[in-house]
């Protein structure tokens, strides 16, 4: 099936007589007839549910569209996008390891990695995502276990070339993970480009409506493990707190990678989607093909129009034509990217707070990639705290902002820009 037709009818098929909408299986547990039954389910000798802290059917159907959608062999729901990217990376890491990530990364990402890991005795080097494969090699170390980058960057909106550092990470024997929430299935599938592991904060654009928070991990199937065993003994040598079994023998490399971030990672830390919300996901995800190509449509318009407003310095938007990233942006997503624009006022702060504070649609919201516009000043907001030279320093100057294009009627969009931009001073 193609994209369109796997998001309304892809990882889940009812059978004759059975609900036609993915069942929400509102259950912690689930009844056997005998011991002998439930520990085939504890051994994994049978597939089956013996406690939603680890998998539910309801989680399991939507997992399968995601994994059908990014063209996976396996995927897995956790309670959030953060929960997934630290899922995927400590699946494979454990103190002494390093990891080498894209700087250009979601704010929050980049705490987990070189604060919150690090306190786990996991190293991480920041790499800038347009370096030289020659600076970029300098980067890796013989301990170094994952690359870790994003499609479009969260609020950077830069792109990664993902060719590229596939094949950096492959060269190194190394896994590649990206977090492909920006871009979506639809419009990006990272796995065409040599990604092993795909991330989503599936709260963004496949929810869509601001509903229901999740995340969810995709894997290729294709990174060969057993090559490297002495790199990932977890998956390559026998789990004792899990009767022994090794993931790659047992399960090759199409499931290993999930089934032992199941078996482990969420047996123990729990970070599991509620059915309900992996329910509400599934309902964004049935219209996700129809409503990025209108994200993507009002966040090309909304570029171009700043892109010509003399009170506006910048606009970051990779389709937008002359923007650095274009040609890449066409390369990996030729249809569009996503509706998230930023752009800087020439007034500076002050334009800034008195544009966001003058809009009528947009609303002033943390999120994005809503199917409602939304729009955001770091430096008035999220990022108060800091100076207007550490906001500087750290890719969010004062006059920044973010603006994520919902799916709304484009000149509608424009009309309430365009009047908020009127009382700025610039």
């Amino acid at each position: 099936m193609k994209t369109n037709t796997i998001c309304v009818q892809g990882g889940y098929t009812p059978g004759n007589g059975e609900p036609r909408q993915i069942p929400i299986i509102q259950s912690t547990t689930f009844k056997y007839d005998t011991s002998e039954d439930m520990g085939k389910l504890f051994d994994l000798e049978a597939e089956g549910y013996f406690y939603t802290r680890l998998q539910n059917p309801t989680n399991d159907f939507v997992a399968a569209k995601i994994a059908q959608l990014e063209g996976g062999t396996a995927a897995m729901l956790t309670s959030s996008g953060q929960a997934a990217n630290f899922f995927a990376l400590f699946n494979i890491c454990g103190a002494g390891d390093h990891i080498v990530a894209s700087s250009s990364i979601y704010g929050g990402t980049f705490n987990l990695l070189s604060v919150t890991m690090k306190r786990m005795g996991i190293d991480v080097t920041f790499v800038d995502a347009d370096a030289s494969v020659e600076e970029l090699n300098k980067a890796f170390k013989p301990n170094t276990k994952a690359v870790f980058g994003e499609t479009i960057a969260n609020p950077a909106l830069t792109v990664l070339d993902i060719e590229k550092f596939a094949k950096l990470a492959h060269d190194h024997g190394v896994v590649f993970i990206i977090d492909n929430t920006f871009a979506t299935p639809v419009n990006c599938r990272p796995i065409e480009w040599g990604a092993d592991i795909v991330t989503h904060s599936t709260t963004k654009y496949m929810d869509g409506h601001g509903a229901g928070v999740g995340g969810a991990i995709v894997d290729s199937g294709n990174f060969d493990w057993m090559a490297y065993a002495d790199k990932y003994p977890g998956l390559c040598s026998p789990d004792e707190s899990y009767h022994g079994v090794t993931y790659v023998k047992d399960f090759g490399n199409e499931k290993a990678f999930i089934t032992k971030c199941t078996a482990q990672l969420m047996r123990d830390l729990g970070s599991v989607q509620s059915p309900q919300n992996a329910f509400l996901l599934n309902l964004g995800l049935e219209s996700l093909h129809v409503r990025m190509k209108r994200h993507c449509e009002n966040g090309l318009a909304v570029a171009d129009y700043l892109s010509k407003h003399p009170k506006v310095s910048y606009v970051n938007y990779a389709s937008l034509p002359g923007n650095k990233y274009y040609n890449l942006a066409q390369k990996y997503f030729p249809d569009g990217g996503c509706g998230v624009v930023s752009f800087g006022l020439k007034g500076g702060r002050d334009a800034a707070e008195i544009f966001m504070k003058n809009l009528k649609i947009a609303a002033i919201e943390t999120h994005v990639a809503d199917a409602r516009t939304c729009c955001l000043n770091p430096a008035t907001s999220t990022h108060r705290q800091m100076t207007d030279k550490q906001l500087e320093e750290a890719g969010v100057p004062a006059e920044l902002i973010r603006m994520s294009c919902g799916i709304e009627d484009k000149e509608d969009l424009i009309a309430d820009i365009d009047q908020a931009l009127a009382k700025c001073e610039g």
